[in-house]
């Protein structure tokens, strides 16, 4: 799992230290935040020391979502080269989020490289191996996903993996796609196939 996850790491780098300053600061598909956003989230764990950490949380009175957002929207003001050496010393970090292992770890750097990367028009190289290990902890067992997105009555499957979770009506799309779907971006319908298509979109589940 780790030589996925500094392969996924080392991937990304070759994107981000690549973009122009209009790019850094674009939207990017975490609502509110730019890529800069994006950047600054997904080093974090490299950058804050514990002390910082329980500092930050006490101010946020415990919410993780305030305190990860306040870190974002300071630090994403921090050099584009600092934040990208910063994931670049760290390929190799074997931080893990809080219960979610390496597999998690793994989820993060891909689930936040897309939503770099996707609205740039950007494509970069995701082993299929990782891509299935997300896409298999995204979906675990339950009427959601583990990012609350509802499976219930869909077949999901990656066209490019031969990888389906679910049964009812099929919903066929690339994985990163699929992936960004479970994961509670917003996709165009248009990059999906198949009758579950209109029931996702229209809200009807």
């Amino acid at each position: 799992m780790m030589d996925l996850i500094v392969a996924e790491r080392r991937a990304l780098v070759g994107v981000l230290e690549d973009l122009s300053a209009d790019q850094w600061h674009a939207p990017s598909l975490c609502e509110g935040w730019t890529v800069a956003h994006v950047v600054a989230h997904l080093t974090m764990p490299f950058r804050i020391s514990p002390e910082e950490f329980g500092q930050g949380m006490a101010q946020a009175h415990g919410d993780f979502t305030v305190f990860s957002d306040a870190v974002a929207a300071r630090d994403s003001e921090l050099p584009q080269a600092d934040l990208v050496a910063a994931l670049r010393d760290n390929v190799a970090n074997p931080w893990q989020p809080p219960g979610g292992g390496l597999v998690g770890a793994l989820s993060h750097d891909i689930i936040h490289g897309l939503d770099t990367a996707r609205p740039l028009g950007i494509t970069y190289p995701v082993p299929d191996q990782a891509m299935t290990a997300v896409l298999d902890m995204a979906v675990s067992p339950g009427g959601e996903s583990l990012f609350g997105f509802d499976l219930r009555g869909i077949e999901l499957r990656a066209s490019d993996l031969g990888w389906s979770s679910g049964t009812g009506d099929p919903v066929i799309g690339h994985s990163r796609d699929v992936l960004l779907l479970t994961a509670g971006r917003i996709v165009p319908p248009e990059a999906f196939t198949g009758p579950g298509v209109q029931r996702v979109w229209a809200g009807a589940r």
